[in-house]
């Protein structure tokens, strides 16, 4: 049974070869992709992080997930119009925060939520930085003072 089914797919392929439907495939006549690189268990899902275009933070536990995102906070919050947006900003992060601490998966990772008032301090900063626009370019740097010789000894003068 199983030679017969093995002689079977042999013919198929056969036929196709002969109608020509392997000639123009992608990759035709390329090296293997990854060939000569250690073997990687997850090369499938890097390959499709990859073709798909998403990003790998994907691949990330949720706490650590959460981490990346309070980080990446005062870099999101920047160019948004108001107080008022950057708190409600806060606050959807610090939602995701508290349903994590109140059923946590993935490796025990510290993780709190963040202080509204410190960010709106931190936007207001940049904004008030930002307004008073880049810091005039300095002239020519002074040069710096002749250097003396050094000697071990000193000579006494009488």
């Amino acid at each position: 049974m199983d030679k017969a089914w093995e002689a079977s797919v042999e013919a198929q392929i056969r036929s196709a070869q002969e109608r020509g439907e392997f000639d123009h495939l992608p990759g035709a006549g390329k090296p293997i992709p990854g060939r000569g690189l250690p073997y990687d268990e997850s090369w499938w899902i890097k390959s499709f992080l990859e073709r798909e275009q998403l990003p790998t933070d994907l691949l990330l536990p949720a706490p650590l997930l959460l981490r990346r995102r309070i980080e990446r906070l005062p870099d999101e919050v920047r160019e948004l119009p108001t107080e008022q947006a950057v708190r409600a900003c806060v606050a959807d992060l610090n939602a995701e925060v508290m349903a994590w601490l109140r059923n946590p998966s993935g490796p025990k990772v510290v993780v709190r939520p963040v202080n509204a008032d410190a960010v709106v301090a931190r936007w207001r900063a940049d904004r008030r930085a930002a307004a008073a626009g880049p810091p005039a370019p300095a002239g020519r740097p002074a040069s710096p003072a002749p250097r003396r010789a050094w000697f071990p000894f000193r000579r006494r003068t009488a």
